[in-house]
C-alpha cells in the first residue's frame, strides 16, 4: 500500500504540509465534497485565514462567505468555534490529546484520526467513506457493521508512517477502489481481495437505499428599500439549520404572500405588500427538492428593527457592494439576478 501511494498518489495542496489546521481544514471540506471542487475552497480559505488565530478572530459572516458554494455550512461555523475554542483554552495549538481533540465543534472519530495521524503521527484509525468501501470489498461484506470497520482500521494503522498509509487508504478508495466501476488490475492489495475473487467487486458494499427528496414549496421577497431601488432587504437566517447563518431575501416556507408580509413584519418590523410575481426556482438540497417563488414586494410603512430577533437572525437594507460581502447561497444569487440586482 505505502509504495504505491507514494509512486501514485495525486498532488493535492494539502499533502505538502503536516500543519493539523491546514489537515483539519482540508478534512472538514472534504466531508460531503469532491476534491477537485475542495482545492480552490481551500486555497482561498487559507489566503483569508491562514491559522487559528486569524479563524478564530473573524466574524462569522467573513467565514460563510469563504464557504459560500460548498454547502453544509455547519462546517464552518464549527470549525469557526473550535478554532475560538483552541485558541482560549489551548494557547492557539491544536491538542494532540484524541479526549480534548474529540470534544472540540465538529470533530468526530474520522476528522480526530486524521489529524492525530497525519498532523502527529499517531497511530489513530480512519474510517470515511473511501475507507469503508475498500475494507466491505476486502472483507466480501455486505452491509459491514461500523465496529468491524474501525477495529480493521485500527489493526492496520501501525508502523513509522500511521497518516501516511490512512492516506493511502482513502486513495485507494478515492481512486481505484471506485464505486461503480473498480480497477482491480493495478491494485496493491488485490489478492488479498475477497469482494475481488467473487467475480464482482462492485456490489459490495451494499447501496444504501436512498429515500426520494422531499417537494417543498416557498417564497421570497424582493423588497427594495423608497428611494434607493439598488437596495433591498436581505436577512440573516438563524444560525442553526438549513443554510444556518447565511443571508437571503426575505422567506416563508409556503407560496402565501400574506404569510411572506407577516414574516417580513415580525422579523424586520417592516410593512409591505406583495407585488408582481418574478418567476420560479428550482434547487435540490440533498433531502429537499425546492421550488422558490419570487415576489416583488412594495414598501409601505414600518421602521427597520436594529436589533437581532432571539433566533439570531437580524435584517438590513443591502446595495450591491454589500451584498458582495455577505455570505449569499447559490440559490438567492440566482434570486437576485432573477430580480435584475
Amino acid at each position: 500500500m505505502l509504495a504505491w501511494y507514494r509512486a501514485q498518489q495525486r498532488d493535492l495542496p494539502w499533502r505538502h504540509t503536516r500543519d493539523p489546521y491546514r489537515i483539519w481544514l482540508s478534512e472538514t471540506m472534504l466531508q460531503q465534497t469532491r476534491v477537485e471542487n475542495a482545492i480552490p475552497y481551500y486555497e482561498r480559505f487559507l489566503e483569508r485565514f491562514p491559522d487559528l488565530a486569524s479563524l478564530a478572530t473573524a466574524d462569522e459572516d467573513q467565514v460563510l462567505k469563504q464557504w459560500a458554494g460548498l454547502g453544509y455550512y455547519a462546517r464552518a461555523r464549527n470549525l469557526k468555534r473550535a478554532a475560538e475554542t483552541v485558541v482560549r483554552d489551548f494557547g492557539g495549538v491544536v491538542p494532540q490529546d484524541p479526549e480534548r481533540l474529540r470534544a472540540l465543534p465538529g470533530v468526530g472519530p474520522y476528522t480526530c484520526g486524521a489529524i492525530r495521524s497525519i498532523a502527529f503521527g499517531q497511530q489513530a484509525p480512519v474510517v470515511d467513506g473511501n475507507v469503508r468501501r475498500v475494507f466491505s470489498r476486502l472483507l466480501a461484506e455486505k452491509s459491514p457493521p461500523d465496529a468491524l470497520l474501525w477495529r480493521a482500521a485500527h489493526e492496520l494503522v501501525v508502523g513509522p508512517d500511521p497518516g501516511l498509509f490512512n492516506q493511502s487508504l482513502m486513495e485507494l478508495g478515492a481512486t481505484l477502489c471506485s464505486p461503480r466501476r473498480p480497477d482491480c488490475r493495478p491494485c496493491p492489495v488485490r489478492d488479498a481481495c475477497r469482494g475481488r475473487a467473487t467475480g464482482d467487486p462492485s456490489s459490495f458494499p451494499e447501496a444504501a437505499r436512498r429515500k426520494p427528496p422531499r417537494a417543498v414549496q416557498a417564497s421570497c421577497a424582493v423588497l427594495r428599500r423608497p428611494g434607493r431601488p439598488s437596495q433591498v432587504l436581505l436577512m440573516r437566517r438563524p444560525s442553526k439549520g438549513l443554510l444556518g447563518g447565511l443571508w437571503e431575501l426575505p422567506s416563508h416556507d409556503s407560496l402565501d404572500s400574506d404569510g411572506l408580509a407577516a414574516a417580513i413584519r415580525d422579523r424586520s418590523g417592516l410593512l409591505a405588500e406583495p407585488g408582481d410575481r418574478l418567476g420560479k426556482l428550482r434547487h435540490a438540497f440533498t433531502h429537499i427538492s425546492l421550488t422558490l417563488s419570487v415576489i416583488e414586494f412594495e414598501h409601505v410603512g414600518g421602521r427597520l428593527r436594529g436589533r437581532p430577533a432571539e433566533d439570531g437572525s437580524r435584517a438590513r437594507w443591502c446595495g450591491p457592494a454589500a451584498r458582495r460581502d455577505l455570505p449569499l447561497s447559490a440559490l438567492m444569487q440566482k434570486s437576485l439576478r432573477l430580480a435584475r440586482l
